[in-house]
């Protein structure tokens, strides 16, 4: 039996989940490989000192806290089949936030339960994983090792969620990925469906349909990445129809240490902070989400700034965020951020939060 060290970079292995690549590629830590069957564990832990200053209620708050990505376990599983390759992967997300106010239960959130067959024609997945639309918006993001905006108690903080882009909410689901064709890949899925209808005969007569066309390139030492996703489903409960569609799109150039992001997404009786079963109307929103950062020895600086406008939550935000990330080696990072975050009664203006966050953090990974 081989015991190999296989050692990546965290966001490595949170791009390689995330993007969809086989679980073999996920592998960080490697306990078994023979025969034609791996086995594999990779793990994200991290923790920040949070100091945030309320400005709407004028209340400074200090708390040890776990940043936008949270403390993760997973899972990996491959074995060549011939023609096939047979994987999967299931994870497990962790809070450290609600320490004090449920001792001895902490969550844990299960976002990839799912099993992959490889073949020459792409890959199809089963189970459990993130979904399609806005998933690149989010997992390109430059601060998603951070911190970000204020989240909610004794859950993860929202990085850019809602401030920017919606969140890829994980679902059960069966999706189909096509095989790399000169940099152009393309991913199509059929997904639960939300309840988004309330009421007696309430039903969903059709899947959620979900996909994403993503297109990486180099030209003249410039490396690009281009995507475009998308959602649609629809609701109805006899008397009431909703239609939820969604469209995110966003590029990225990197040169030299520098790297240049714009985001952005239109929906349409779609909740853009995160899907899931409950009524919405069939109203408009839509964000944006621009950073730059640059990358220097050991450090990376990232500026970002982004903005959400939601009829169908009443609902303006905007969130900037400076960022410092320091690699002491491949396997332990540290972060400095500082973030002001900003949202709005769209009706009247009127503001409901304005905080100012300072954390300072730490991660290990493997």
């Amino acid at each position: 039996m081989k015991n190999n060290n296989v050692r990546k970079s965290g966001l490595a292995i949170a791009m390689a989940a995330a993007m969809g690549a086989s679980a073999g590629a996920n592998a960080a830590v490697e306990l078994y490989n023979q025969d034609g069957t791996s086995f594999s564990v990779d793990g994200y832990f991290n923790a920040f000192y949070v100091n945030r200053d309320d400005k709407q209620n004028d209340v400074r708050d200090s708390r040890i806290k776990m940043g936008f990505l949270p403390n993760t376990i997973g899972f990996n599983f491959s074995k060549d089949m011939g023609d096939l390759t047979l994987g999967g992967r299931s994870s497990f997300w962790t809070t450290i936030n609600d320490s004090l106010d449920s001792p001895t239960d902490t969550a844990i959130d299960v976002r990839q339960f799912y099993a992959t067959v490889d073949g020459d024609f792409g890959q199809v997945l089963i189970g459990k994983d993130f979904g399609l639309y806005a998933r690149s918006n989010i997992f390109l993001d430059e601060i998603l090792m951070g911190f970000g905006s204020p989240g909610v108690a004794g859950g993860v903080s929202f990085g850019n969620i809602r401030a920017g882009y919606p969140y890829p909410t994980p679902s059960a689901q069966i999706t189909y990925r096509s095989p790399d064709m000169g940099g152009l890949k393309v991913a199509a899925g059929v997904l639960d469906p939300a309840d988004t209808v309330t009421g007696a005969n309430d039903e969903n007569a059709a899947p959620r349909f979900e996909s994403e066309v993503t297109y990486n390139a180099n030209l003249n030492d410039v490396a690009l990445t281009g995507w475009v996703n998308g959602r649609y489903q629809s609701a109805e409960n006899g008397s009431t129809t909703v239609d939820s569609t969604g469209l995110g799109y966003g590029i990225k150039a990197s040169v030299a240490g520098l790297t240049l992001a714009a985001s952005g997404f239109t929906s349409k009786g779609d909740n853009p902070v995160l899907i899931g079963n409950g009524a919405v109307t069939e109203d408009d929103a839509d964000g944006f989400l621009v950073q730059g950062s640059y990358a220097f020895g050991a450090n990376r600086v990232v500026l970002s700034y982004g903005e959400t406008d939601a009829e169908i939550l009443n609902l303006e935000t905007e969130s900037t965020t400076l960022g410092f990330f320091h690699d002491v080696n491949r396997n332990f990072k540290l972060v400095a951020e500082y973030n002001m975050y900003e949202d709005n009664n769209r009706t009247t203006g009127a503001t409901t939060t304005e905080a100012d966050t300072i954390a300072l953090g730490a991660i290990v990974m493997f």
